[in-house]
């Protein structure tokens, strides 16, 4: 698992020839540019939502979760939504954030970000994919874009003022989840038509946000899948929202009252023949081991031990400790416990990857290849545990297994184009090897994918000073010299609650 976070300074320059890789923190603190939230096309920015902010970050900071076991699980939770959605497999991508609320959100067509926090706090499958359901709602549905319509129409009604009260609007909503709380304190801008036309837009929006509920109920019929899990997890806002709601106008929050919407929602879902439908337990077994890796990483060593203590011999329970031992810097321990859960599991590919990256990250790195290639051999698909092994290829500082890290890397970056430590280790890899014309390529891909133009542009130009004048890497290199960023596209987020 590796956190990726979205800071406003850019990362170290990738070493390029002769540098010797060093093992990398199992948490990855890299670059990317901040997800922009903007009301319909006007300048006026509404506040990055609160559930992608990193508790006690900078302003700009955000914590992106990357791991190829919880995002496989992931995949194979909405694969059968997207196609009951009618949406392409493979066309929208789930992206983690390190937050312990319970909320997801959409802000364009292309992603879903989803809270590690859901994640933990859900009990079984069926509460996540109802949320991926709601989700998959607004993007089927094409609710982003005809929300800028609506916002359009209500800007020329309302102009400056609307504007204002929108972004207070939009962080309220945001920081508050799907509780219905959103837009207190908001009010006090809008004034006359102002008012009128902010009252309107909330209307539309809670009206999305009802179809979004009756199409994923949609789906899940259409996929043979309960609708409780969905049901249930709107059923926990209400208990959260009871003491908060008490005093809003519901004509000023972007969502419907929690009791309105449950009752709504309760009555579509029992109807369904899938109503009672347990969740198949092979994908009950995996759900508890993701929940295991999250809390195993994410809390601290008293949480881990009031929820996996010692008398739970549980699979989970037992990964959840040897995660927990590996981050107490407890190698020996951590090694035993791993082992464990491999003679019950050996066919499983994140116990070898968790097995290799600890090794790798305890300057072990010789030791680490043979778990981590029966982790390919296992998942080779899984372009991050492909990382993870050239990494530690590159890192024994043995030359003989500079072909085979570059031959890894390069499928792995093909995988994970956008992922820069992927790129950043190909640097390293084609620096051994003294090919500095590559190194600086991939050096060059790993800023751009980062987000760091300035930087990519000048890696890039290196390396076409390097290269044969035509080869696929000039020409890669030569594009990314003369890449360009568009401004961000606008849009509203919008989560489950």
């Amino acid at each position: 698992m590796r956190w990726f976070v979205r800071p406003s300074c850019p990362p170290d320059a990738p070493a390029l020839a002769g540098a010797a890789a060093r093992p990398q923190p199992r948490w990855r603190r890299l670059v990317a540019t901040t997800v922009a939230l903007a009301l319909g096309a006007t300048s006026l920015p509404a506040p990055p939502p609160a559930v992608a902010q990193e508790s006690g970050a900078s302003g700009n900071s955000q914590v992106i979760i990357r791991d190829a076991e919880i995002e496989q699980l992931l995949r194979d939770y909405v694969t059968p939504i997207f196609g009951a959605a009618g949406i392409r497999k493979g066309s929208i991508q789930i992206v983690l954030i390190q937050n312990r609320a319970f909320n997801a959100f959409v802000v364009d067509g292309k992603r879903i970000f989803i809270n590690t926090g859901a994640l933990m706090d859900a009990k079984t499958p069926g509460e996540v994919i109802g949320v991926l359901a709601h989700e998959t709602g607004h993007i089927a549905g094409g609710h982003l874009a005809r929300l800028r319509d609506q916002m359009a129409t209500a800007q020329i009604m309302a102009i400056v003022g609307m504007l204002l009260g929108a972004g207070a609007m939009v962080g309220a909503a945001s920081s508050r989840g799907a509780i219905g709380n959103t837009g207190v304190g908001a009010s006090g801008v809008f004034l006359g038509s102002q008012e009128m036309a902010m009252r309107s837009l909330l209307a539309y929006a809670r009206s999305e946000e009802q179809a979004a509920d009756r199409m994923a109920i949609t789906y899940l019929n259409a996929t043979g899948q309960s609708p409780k899990g969905l049901l249930e997890t709107f059923k926990r806002f209400n208990q959260e929202a009871m003491f908060k709601t008490s005093s809003i106008d519901p004509y000023l929050v972007s969502h419907p009252m929690p009791q309105e919407r449950i009752a709504n929602l309760e009555d579509l879902a029992k109807k369904s023949p899938n109503y009672d439908k347990p969740d198949a337990p092979a994908l009950q077994a995996r759900h508890d081991l993701m929940r295991a890796k999250l809390f195993g990483f994410s809390g601290n060593t008293g949480e881990v031990g009031r929820r996996y203590p010692l008398s739970d011999r549980s699979l989970a329970a037992r990964y959840a400790r040897a995660i927990a031992a590996y981050r107490q810097k407890k190698l020996a321990d951590a090694m035993s416990q791993i082992d464990d859960l491999l003679r019950e599991q050996p066919n499983n590919a994140w116990f070898w990857e968790l097995k290799g990256q600890a090794l790798l990250e305890f300057g072990r790195p010789q030791e680490a290849l043979g778990p981590l290639r029966k982790a390919v051999a296992l998942a080779p698909s899984a372009g991050l545990v492909r990382i993870l092994l050239g990494q530690a290829l590159v890192a024994t500082g043995n030359a003989g297994y500079t072909t085979e890290a570059i031959r890894e890397l390069s499928n792995a970056t093909a995988r994970e184009p956008d992922w820069p430590d992927g790129w950043r280790q190909l640097s390293l890899a084609y620096g051994q090897k003294g090919d500095i014309g590559m190194a600086q390529y991939a050096a060059a891909q790993s800023y751009f994918t980062a987000g760091d133009y300035r930087m990519a542009a000048t890696q890039a130009t290196r390396a076409m000073e390097k290269l044969p004048k035509g080869s696929p890497g000039y020409l890669k290199a030569e594009d990314i010299v003369n890449y360009r960023p568009r401004t961000p596209s606008s849009g509203v987020p919008r989560d489950p609650t």
